[in-house]
């Protein structure tokens, strides 16, 4: 079996360039541990909105083995699913984006706000 994929939702991708953050440390773990990263293409939009310098988007983009994964008809769909099937929250519709790029690709997702996406564990997520 091959490297895992996991995938970074946007704020990951916000804190990657501070030193000593939290993401920072577990981004540098799972690399070492030969993890592949990858994010949604949702994410990568809402991180290049910044505010973010080229040399920071360069940086995350670098650590990014597995690439910006496209928002195509089966995430559409199953994102679509994820926010009808939690009560269509207006709050979690970019999260179910999300997530379902996460679903589509059988990663985890690795998020600090465990309190929304935790809502859409039992429909199949996983978070790390």
């Amino acid at each position: 079996m091959g490297p895992r994929l996991i995938v970074l939702d946007t704020n990951y991708l916000i804190r990657i360039p501070v030193t000593g953050s939290e993401e920072l440390k577990k981004v540098e773990d799972w690399l070492e541990q030969g993890e592949r990263l990858a994010c949604p293409a949702i994410a990568w939009y809402e991180f290049c909105c910044g505010p973010v310098s080229p040399r920071e988007q360069a940086l995350v983009l670098s650590l990014l083995a597995g690439g910006v994964l496209p928002l195509g008809e089966e995430e559409s769909a199953t994102a679509a699913r994820l926010f009808n099937s939690t009560g269509r929250l207006k709050s979690l519709r970019i999260d179910c984006l999300v997530a379902a790029t996460a679903l589509t690709a059988r990663a985890p997702l690795a998020t600090s706000n465990e309190r929304d996406f935790g809502k859409l564990v039992p429909l199949g997520l996983q978070l790390v």
